[in-house]
């Protein structure tokens, strides 16, 4: 490869992490909640903030603690969804196959704010 060739493709990296952390950190909105399903049912939504045990049915524990939850109990034989990675601000997901649980970091916009992606996407000509 030409020593453009490598510029370029630095170019286009850095220009992508640049966009990854804008979008990361300077939207407006945070996950601040959870949402729990059953079988495709809505079982609840918890805050994030607060922290809590919640059971789910006969066959889950969900604990959220330090802003971050994570099941802590499941009957299901394979145990993966105990050993799955916390979900919080940083999104993600929980699943539990056999029993059909499934708990999802929700992203909650702040009032007020929606409008400012709305005004600029207007200033570059894509309004709605």
């Amino acid at each position: 490869m030409k020593k453009k060739d490598l510029m370029l493709a630095g170019g286009i990296c850095a220009a992508a992490v640049l966009l990854w952390l804008f979008l990361h950190f300077f939207l407006p909105g945070t996950n601040n909640m959870i949402r729990i399903t059953v079988d495709g049912s809505m079982y609840g939504e918890y805050s994030l903030d607060e922290d809590q045990v919640i059971r789910i049915g006969d066959t889950n524990v969900c604990e959220i603690k330090g802003g971050k939850a994570r099941m802590t109990e499941a009957d299901c034989p394979d145990q993966l969804c105990v050993h799955q990675k916390a979900v919080g601000t940083q999104g993600g997901t929980i699943v539990c196959l056999p029993n059909k649980v499934v708990i999802e970091a929700e992203r909650i916009e702040s009032q007020g704010e929606e409008n400012v992606i709305d005004a600029v996407a207007c200033r570059i000509g894509v309004c709605f």
